[in-house]
């Protein structure tokens, strides 16, 4: 499967196209709130040893290697990631799912990197209860805090994994 329009402008609504700094030309690398430089819709940013680029000292860093400087370019972007994500949806899930379900899941994989506790609960026909409580309560920190950006998300989420 591939993700649906659906789910790509669900990822892009909460990743936001990240433009650190307004008064340069172009879109420009942001932070993320636990510090990682972004660039597009939530790419994350490595240095040459893979290492995530990391805090305010990493800016002319995150700047220099920065690739993606326009929104069609993030949107390519965004499509090349999302092949990622939906090989990790597609090897992990071993149920049938529908569009919807599938796009919740690659949303969730690409902010989070995948959970086996998901994965598990859909693989097991989970009941809706259970798996929309895992969505909404597991995820939803960054730093040790609870964002509300990430509430609304893993909301959302749940809400297309159940959507008809």
């Amino acid at each position: 499967m591939k993700t649906s329009q659906k789910g790509i402008d669900l990822i892009k609504e909460f990743e936001s196209l990240h433009d650190g700094d307004l008064k340069k030309p172009g879109l420009q690398p942001k932070m993320d709130p636990v510090g990682i430089w972004t660039e597009g819709y939530g790419r994350a940013m490595r240095d040459d040893k893979g290492n995530f680029l990391k805090g305010v000292g990493n800016k002319a860093a995150a700047e220099k290697r920065a690739t993606i400087f326009t929104e069609t370019e993030a949107e390519e972007a965004l499509r090349q990631d999302l092949q990622v994500y939906e090989n990790i949806v597609a090897k992990k899930i071993k149920v049938s799912v529908n569009q919807n379900q599938f796009d919740a899941l690659v949303s969730h994989t690409y902010n989070t990197g995948g959970s086996d506790g998901l994965f598990s609960l859909v693989n097991k026909k989970a009941g809706e209860t259970e798996i929309r409580n895992w969505f909404t309560n597991k995820y939803i920190t960054a730093g040790g805090k609870t964002l509300n950006g990430l509430i609304r998300r893993r909301k959302s989420e749940a809400d297309l994994f159940f959507a008809k």
